[in-house]
């Protein structure tokens, strides 16, 4: 990357970091981080035009640009952790290792969906790979993943959740309980901070009176940190670092992954409460343009193997489309199903 150009990154974002590959991260696993961070991008350009098309039903909250910090956290994890998600989960599924034909028939409402579609975009669970649900209340999926690091420290498993939550839902009153608890119980949490300094149409700003979240943990006796949200290798490094406190039995942590929200809040937001042409000038930050300039510079992947990537990524989402939309409509005598117990 030109000098030139990461300076201007520094401008916008002062906790911009280089990319720069984690000791015992393989360049395979490297070059798997990028081929998700595609799938989840090529995912969300796709929704809007959806939606519009009434073919996605509901709000949808767009994940773009946010990749580096799904695929970094979980990259981090272990096919047995856990993670707990917020109304913009999309790239929290994926990057869990969900199906995107499934996803898509979710979003669509189609029987085949992970939820038979009663969960669409913003209530997507895949519990099977331990992604126990998106969550449209704001914050109320902390109260979640608490209790399942709870359950892990009770039964004494090694597993370890990872709480994704934008910076908003720091705010709510069951963030700082949790806080109080995890920390005095020791779970095995992750408070995966996602601030993308804006909280629907209240910037942070105005909502908050420190520069970093991350400061907040201080209150808690607990480490915190704030990492370049654009950069999935500095993201990846500091999840990687927080489980394996987490695992050993040393409590919970903050990782605050500060970067900004390109589009609006959903759909339909049309952003009349700030500017669009200051949200445009962040596109310099691009997470996966980041990632492949890193990739190619580096030697880790040639220009040829990150085209075909992209290329595949492509197809896999115009197959989920066409997937979704074969589905079939749930029949009125699923109306019931999976809301009791057997």
């Amino acid at each position: 990357m030109a000098e030139k150009e990461f300076e201007q990154m520094r401008k916008l974002l002062p906790e911009a970091t280089l990319l720069e590959a984690p000791p015992g991260l393989s360049p395979e696993r490297q070059f798997e981080m990028y081929r998700t961070m595609l799938l989840i991008r090529e995912f969300e350009v796709s929704i809007p035009d959806l939606w519009k098309r009434n073919l996605v039903y509901g709000l949808a909250h767009s994940y773009e640009g946010a990749e580096a910090v799904a695929v970094g956290a979980c990259s981090a994890l272990e096919p047995g952790d856990y993670i707990t998600s917020t109304h913009r989960g999309h790239g929290h599924c994926i990057a869990k290792g969900a199906d995107v034909n499934l996803m898509m028939a979710e979003l669509m409402g189609k029987y085949e969906g992970y939820c038979h579609g009663k969960g669409g975009s913003m209530h997507i669970a895949f519990v099977e790979g331990g992604m126990l649900g998106a969550c449209g209340i704001v914050g109320a999926n902390v109260g979640m993943a608490a209790g399942c690091a709870w359950r892990a420290k009770l039964r004494g498993d090694k597993d370890v959740t990872v709480c994704f939550h934008g910076d908003g839902g720091t705010n709510q009153g069951i963030w700082h309980e949790t806080l109080n608890m995890a920390s005095i119980w020791k779970l095995p949490l992750v408070y995966m901070v996602e601030n993308n300094q804006w909280s629907i149409s209240l910037s942070y700003d105005r909502a908050f009176n420190v520069p970093h979240i991350a400061d907040r943990a201080a209150a808690y006796g607990i480490p915190g940190v704030t990492v370049d949200g654009f950069n999935v290798l500095a993201v990846y490094g500091a999840v990687k670092e927080a489980v394996a406190r987490a695992r050993a039995g040393e409590g919970p942590s903050i990782v605050e992954a500060k970067f900004f929200r390109y589009v609006g809040h959903f759909v339909a937001d049309d952003q009349r409460y700030r500017s669009i042409e200051e949200a445009n000038r962040w596109r310099i930050m691009d997470p996966v343009k980041r990632m492949r300039e890193y990739l190619v510079g580096s030697g880790v992947a040639t220009e040829e193997a990150c085209r075909e990537a992209e290329a595949e990524a492509h197809a896999k989402i115009g197959a989920a489309i066409e997937f979704g939309m074969k589905g079939t409509e749930p029949a009125a005598a699923t109306l019931f199903e999976g809301l009791y117990a057997d």
